[in-house]
């Protein structure tokens, strides 16, 4: 396995992992490769820090709307993004619509979302979570947790347990991660069995 050329800008590299993966795959593997392969676009720190995480996790969603941006412009290729499937697809010109009313394009692409964003706001964003869990709104709420709320596929048990066991692994405090949040991602499990069984 070749180290990625620190020429290359984060989109690119990506493109190449992507190249490699026709099958698709999730956030969580493309941040491995990404590691294992030496990318300097991304914190070399272990995920278990929630800034870090979110860091990472922002950055790599960026480059991957501003790829499937270039994909499209170039006529090139389509990008399926969300968490548990990133894939590469062949261009298909409706593909260009869908992208332009995307609030999370927008959101990723903004970077001053990035920069502004500290622990206290990632603290408050897990907060938020427990709130509208204990309201009315529990479902949406886990599946925001399991960021699941916007995916293209759709959502069945077999989904959510894939995303539920890569959450768990990132989370677990025996790998460095926090028992408060891996409490959260078992309560939204919990919530998401009893409507999708």
């Amino acid at each position: 396995m070749e180290d990625l050329c620190p020429a290359l800008n984060l989109p690119e590299q990506l493109l190449i992992l992507l190249r490699e993966h026709p099958e698709g795959c999730s956030e969580y593997q493309l941040i491995q490769q990404l590691k294992r392969r030496h990318s300097t676009h991304i914190p070399n720190l272990p995920l278990t820090d929630k800034l870090v995480l979110f860091r990472t996790h922002f950055l790599v969603f960026n480059a991957l709307y501003l790829l499937r941006d270039r994909l499209r412009e170039q006529a090139s290729g389509h990008l399926e993004i969300n968490p548990l499937s990133i894939r590469l697809q062949p261009y298909a010109a409706g593909c260009t619509g869908l992208s332009e009313q995307d609030a999370l394009r927008e959101y990723y692409l903004e970077l001053s979302n990035l920069k502004e964003t500290d622990e206290d706001d990632v603290e408050r964003l897990l907060a938020s979570f427990w709130t509208r869990m204990q309201g009315s709104d529990e479902k949406r709420a886990a599946l925001e947790l399991f960021e699941l709320d916007r995916c293209a596929q759709p959502l069945t048990l077999a989904v959510i347990k894939q995303r539920y066991r890569q959450l768990v692994g990132l989370h677990h405090p025996d790998r460095g991660g926090s028992t408060q949040r891996l409490q959260s991602i078992n309560l939204a499990m919990e919530i998401l069995q009893r409507y999708y069984r």
